[in-house]
């Protein structure tokens, strides 16, 4: 009797179904988005302006005075509370914190950060926190797809998939990018790229959006007008700024991980913590009121190029110091805005100076702070697809694609080459664990059984004794020893059955020598088809815990053509290491027909494919 099983993980039903849940969580986290939004412009009106008002405003015009120094206090002695008697899970800036769920806690992230996250990032945002809405809307868009997947009884991998949603979504619905959510959530959360996780990432985004876009204005966030890009003759200068945003990338990577480190050496009480950085915040906002909140509007006239040089220069000093004081005391709020701000800033600088030095340059300051936006954040989290189309996606402004790609490659180019981890990843690197960089297709989905199974099968007569059979495999005979497993063929040479060295050795022991190999070994018989991908049939091998499997045709499967053991399914990523130039190919070449010589058997299991 055959066996065949259908290894498909991609099922259409299962699809529809992730799917659905998926548009339910695009709305939902849309939904959060909006309230969030407002609730931090009224704590900012409250705080600020001392007046009740949904509409968002800047800090920058507030009048509070010395008051302005405390407010953020107040602020961060909220989220420690919060974080106290909610959940701990709201300090970060969300993030590192969706990954983590998805490493180490099998993509479960708890309902609380649904409701706590959103509020306390509202608290600190609006009391003049150097943060924007999207990181704690990724997180908490994680939370509400994660609670579903639970809620749902989903596999790992499909709640995997419903926390990416999530967390797309938040990006998606916080600056209306559905194109950049879903390439984030692929680099940083999924690291796959495949229809069972595509499908629902894009229709969450897209809902995501579409509810933003119907509950508050649909204008470009940062509108910026004509700019001049200069390309060709401005590639050197866009090369150049490429290497400056990997090295403030970097810089700004090691200085928030080295202020966290020594706010820790304090032993103070995490819960106290937010409060302390949120003070150095109060007293630079109260002399450069710009770097309070989220500075969307300040990040618009930077890349309309408002402000001089020297100023320019104050704002990019003071945000940095200001986002690395509140993330290195671990409170909550998003990195996204603050980090735009620093690239653009530095894209401007640069420009500016460049101007300078060599009059007859005449850089645009506001293209250059465009493209130090995407690539700075970009480099920052190792996402530089998802933020070189991000910049694009919100100022719509089709010119500025090629020094994107320029700036964006180039400065994440230098951030690898100069510090491996990124800011996401450099805090789960530390509590040591392993953090894929890459995604590629499977080398066994890739490689057909044909190309590595061994073609010669020695098969056994169904009617030969287990005795003689024995009495081979001891003295070595090459045929009865070349593998672990041999088929059994009746008188007209068809497969109707499996031995291994096992069970004839079982047999001898219990007396029963004289019995055939057909009553010894297995009827039922799990196969290999020579057209199928390696990866079906190893998840067989794995699903009936079997070491070794016939390999047939799927128009005949009554005749062996080859066979498939352990030491042929690993040739497949021998020969992927040739590629790579790991292995040099004549060496891989070696091994591959070592393994097809008699006596390379594989390992033994139980059932069939047997123990020794």
């Amino acid at each position: 009797m055959f066996i065949e099983d259908s290894i498909n993980q991609d099922s259409g039903s299962r699809l529809l179904y992730i799917s659905l849940l998926a548009a339910a969580i695009g709305i939902g986290t849309g939904l959060i988005m909006y309230v969030l939004y407002h609730l931090i412009a009224l704590i900012t009106n409250l705080v600020f302006y001392h007046k009740v008002s949904f509409l968002f405003v800047s800090e920058v015009n507030t009048r509070i005075g010395v008051l302005a120094v405390l407010m953020p206090v107040v602020g961060g002695i909220l989220v420690g509370f919060m974080s106290k008697y909610g959940t701990s899970e709201i300090q970060g800036h969300g993030l590192p914190e969706a990954l983590e769920a998805v490493i180490s806690k099998e993509s479960k992230i708890s309902g609380k950060v649904a409701l706590w996250k959103p509020l306390s990032a509202a608290i600190v945002i609006g009391t003049g926190g150097p943060f924007g809405a999207e990181g704690p809307i990724i997180q908490t868009g994680g939370a509400v797809g994660s609670f579903i997947g639970q809620l749902m009884k989903t596999t790992e991998s499909e709640r995997r998939i419903l926390l990416a949603c999530g967390s797309a979504a938040g990006l998606a619905a916080t600056f209306g990018t559905p194109i950049s959510g879903v390439i984030m959530a692929i680099e940083i959360l999924l690291f796959e790229f495949r229809t069972r996780s595509f499908i629902p990432l894009v229709i969450a985004t897209s809902l995501a959006t579409t509810v933003r876009n119907a509950l508050m204005p649909s204008n470009v966030m940062f509108p910026i007008g004509s700019m001049r890009f200069g390309l060709p003759g401005d590639l050197p200068y866009y090369i150049a700024l490429g290497i400056i945003c990997g090295l403030v990338a970097v810089f700004f990577i090691k200085v928030l991980y080295w202020t966290e480190d020594q706010f820790e050496k304090l032993h103070l009480s995490p819960y106290v913590l937010p409060s302390i950085g949120a003070l150095g915040v109060g007293v630079l906002g109260f002399f450069v009121p710009r770097i309070f909140g989220p500075g969307y509007d300040t990040i618009g006239a930077i890349l309309q190029n408002q402000f001089v040089l020297s100023f320019l220069l104050v704002i990019l000093l003071s945000k940095f110091l200001a986002l690395i004081l509140s993330l290195g005391t671990r409170t909550s709020g998003g990195l996204l805005a603050p980090v735009f701000m620093i690239g653009a800033a530095v894209g401007g600088v640069f420009a500016m100076l460049v101007n300078r030095i060599i009059p007859g340059a005449n850089l645009s300051p506001g293209a250059f702070a465009l493209v130090g936006m995407g690539a700075v954040f970009g480099a920052s989290v190792r996402s530089t697809f998802a933020f070189i189309i991000f910049p694009l996606e919100i100022t719509h402004n089709f010119n500025s694609v090629l020094p994107l790609m320029i700036v964006g490659v180039v400065a994440s180019g230098v951030a690898y080459v100069l510090y491996r981890n990124s800011v996401v990843t450099e805090k789960l690197a530390r509590r040591g664990f392993l953090i894929p960089q890459d995604y590629e297709a499977d080398i066994f989905k890739r490689v057909p059984v044909s190309e590595v199974m061994d073609p010669v099968v020695p098969t056994v007569n169904s009617d030969l004794k287990v005795r003689e059979l024995w009495e081979r495999i001891q003295r070595g005979d090459a045929e009865a020893s070349r593998h672990q497993a041999l088929p059994i063929v009746d008188e007209k040479g068809q497969l109707v059955g499996i031995i291994t060295h096992g069970d004839a050795r079982r047999a001898v022991e219990k007396g029963d020598a004289e019995c055939t190999v057909l009553q010894a070994g297995s009827k039922e018989l799990v196969l290999a088809f020579a057209g199928e991908s390696l990866y079906e049939a190893v998840v067989r091998m794995l699903k009936h815990d079997i070491g070794r499997l016939p390999v047939v045709r799927r128009d005949d499967v009554h005749k062996v053509i080859g066979y498939l053991g352990r030491t042929q399914a690993i040739s497949a990523r021998l020969k992927k290491l040739a590629e790579d130039g790991i292995i040099p190919h004549e060496v891989a070449e070696e091994r591959l027909n070592r393994n097809k010589r008699p006596g390379n058997g594989e390992f033994a299991v139980h059932k069939q494919g047997g123990d020794n």
